[in-house]
């Protein structure tokens, strides 16, 4: 399915990705739980993330931030606060420094509890992605908060796309620890 432009899309896509990302993770070997990620020896894997995490932890929480900066946008602009989708003093040139700080907010995170906070608030996305029609989803200039974009496409972003680029890791990791 191409990226989703349709309410009901957004919904399955997202669905689907969360559903065989945790069928993956309910998979994994205690050996590929406890194994470090590694990717430094990949040079096509040049991108921050492969390096900022270092096991499955990190990518639940990285995440469940991208959750809560979508909750608190959409919550917040729609209370009449004008906010930003990526808080002070990030822009989309910097959101890696960002990303680095939910890493380092989070080095104290259990794993478990980080699997915990990430289904509630994976039920806290689908909910309100619920409370929007497929126009105020996929039409732009309905709300002004969202800027030249649509709603549906930071829900997109920050559910179905999020939940391949960690599939996508999760199997990299898995495929180097069978080696």
């Amino acid at each position: 399915m191409g990226r989703p432009t349709t309410k009901t899309d957004l919904l399955d896509v997202a669905t689907a990705n969360w559903d065989k990302m945790n069928s993956i993770i309910s998979s994994m070997t205690e050996k590929e739980l406890s194994t470090p990620l590694d990717f430094s020896s990949d040079i096509k894997k040049k991108e921050a993330h492969w390096n900022r995490d270092k096991n499955l932890r990190d990518i639940l929480i990285h995440l469940y931030e991208w959750h809560q900066l979508l909750i608190n946008w959409i919550n917040s602009n729609k209370a009449g606060e004008n906010k930003p989708f990526l808080p002070e003093p990030y822009n989309w040139k910097t959101y890696g420094d960002m990303n680095v700080e939910f890493w380092k907010q989070h080095q104290n995170t259990s794993l478990e509890e980080a699997k915990k906070m990430l289904t509630k608030s994976y039920e806290k996305v689908m909910c309100l992605a619920e409370e929007f029609s497929d126009e105020e989803l996929f039409s732009k200039d309905v709300y002004k908060w969202v800027g030249g974009s649509t709603l549906g496409s930071y829900f997109v972003s920050s559910t179905a796309s999020h939940y391949d680029w960690a599939i996508k890791k999760l199997k990299a990791h898995i495929k180097k620890c069978k080696g």
